[in-house]
């Protein structure tokens, strides 16, 4: 089985994904018709991006995010384990991205970007305020919470609210630990999902 089958199996167990494959430079090179819907819905009506066949930012921005990695780790080595997870916020909805950086031997440019898109249902009525209750949050996780949200790294947080990036990795700990998760993508997964 090839890789391309292998993923599109992958993506088949999980029934409301979806996936596509970029170029360094963020051409899509395929994606399937799921990815294609979400990428549709994310792009906004007025500039229509996903209908004209290019991304909508926040897709475009994770899927750089990405290529500037690969740039980075040029040690064959450094490719072990290497995905880079995010949620990203589509009005009422959030979606997790999974995307995963394929060298080439060709180098950056032959190298290719594979983002898989989940939808992530909200419980009905969510809120913040909600989520505070139900995990004991304070008032500045909650703030952490939202910035985690849009995706932002400990630096920006830690200069949006203004506070240490020390502090905001404690933050962090104690979210984990209040939601019994393990990682930033499954605090999202869990305050979202209830």
């Amino acid at each position: 089985m090839d890789s391309f089958s292998s993923v599109q199996a992958l993506v088949e167990k999980r029934k409301n994904s979806g996936f596509l494959m970029l170029s360094s430079a963020m051409h899509v090179l395929h994606w399937d018709r799921r990815a294609w819907e979400l990428c549709r819905n994310i792009a906004t009506p007025a500039t229509g991006d996903a209908m004209a066949g290019t991304l909508p930012m926040p897709i475009k921005d994770f899927a750089q995010g990405i290529v500037k990695m690969m740039g980075i780790r040029r040690d064959s080595k450094d490719w072990e384990q290497f995905q880079v997870r995010r949620v990203i916020k589509n009005g009422q909805d959030s979606i997790f991205l999974s995307g995963i950086g394929l060298p080439a031997t060709g180098g950056l440019d032959a190298s290719r970007v594979l983002i898989i898109l989940e939808p992530i249902t909200q419980r009905q009525g969510f809120s913040l305020e909600m989520a505070k209750e139900q995990f004991h949050f304070t008032g500045r996780e909650i703030e952490v919470i939202e910035h985690l949200m849009k995706g932002w790294t400990n630096k920006e947080i830690a200069n949006a609210i203004t506070i240490s990036e020390l502090t905001v990795k404690e933050h962090i700990k104690h979210i984990m630990d209040k939601t019994r998760t393990s990682t930033r993508t499954g605090i999202l997964m869990k305050i979202l999902q209830g």
